[in-house]
């Protein structure tokens, strides 16, 4: 009877994965004893190891190239790291040690990045996607970066409303701006939120009525919500 616990992962998973080993019947991750790390801090432990975070996004941008020279696609590619991933500062210097952008979530992340500025980490050239539902404090902080003169922030607006908050707050003469699109003219959810992006059927008028019209706007991205099961996110520039 198969009742032990590496029996469940060995029918479960394809393992070893990449880093791991089985040494003296303890499981190493990178030649690290995790037994050892265990014996010496106790559980539940959370490991970050820092040379993966930049193997992953060195190995994302290979994939792209691949696949752009493949298809002859004249387009860059460009790796925006979600902060809310992760906020330690020690995970977000070795991401942004690989020259990578940057993606928020809320009002707090919007601090972090005063912080990084500050510590030389971005400069007012990082691309910076704000994505997140808007509170009014997260919008004025937005605003604020780009009164500031963060030249290439992009905030997704995921409802029309939005919009109000950057044409009330945003002093700038301009102000970039994306929209989440819901491609899913009736998603099939329980319950529908603006999260999911304006509705497809919407956006054109949206962007004819709103943002065309006015000078301030200028539209730099759409974010497609696409409802595969798995939440996928499509941006096109």
């Amino acid at each position: 009877m198969k009742n032990k616990y590496i029996d469940l992962i060995e029918q479960t998973f394809d393992f070893p994965q990449d880093g791991f080993m089985l040494k003296d019947g303890y499981l190493q991750f990178h030649n690290i004893s995790l037994k050892k790390l265990i014996d010496t801090y106790g559980t539940p432990l959370r490991i970050v190891y820092l040379p993966k975070i930049s193997e992953q996004i060195k190995k994302a941008r290979t994939l792209f190239d691949k696949a752009f020279e493949k298809n002859d696609y004249k387009a860059n590619y460009y790796y925006c790291y979600c902060t809310k991933s992760n906020h330690f500062s020690y995970v977000l210097d070795e991401v942004l040690s690989n020259g990578t952008q940057i993606e928020t979530s809320s009002s707090f992340d919007i601090d972090l990045l005063r912080k990084l500025y500050k510590k030389g980490s971005i400069s007012k050239k990082t691309i910076i996607i704000n994505n997140g539902f808007k509170t009014k404090e997260y919008a004025i902080k937005i605003a604020g970066l780009i009164n500031d003169g963060f030249s290439n922030v992009i905030p997704v607006c995921d409802n029309k409303e939005e919009l109000y908050f950057y044409d009330k707050y945003v002093k700038a003469e301009k102000c970039n701006i994306g929209i989440r699109v819901a491609t899913s003219e009736e998603p099939n959810f329980e319950f529908y939120t603006s999260r999911l992006g304006i509705p497809n059927r919407d956006v054109l008028s949206f962007y004819e009525k709103k943002i065309a019209t006015n000078k301030k706007f200028c539209l730099k991205m759409l974010h497609f919500f696409v409802d595969t099961g798995i939440k996928d996110s499509i941006y096109y520039w």
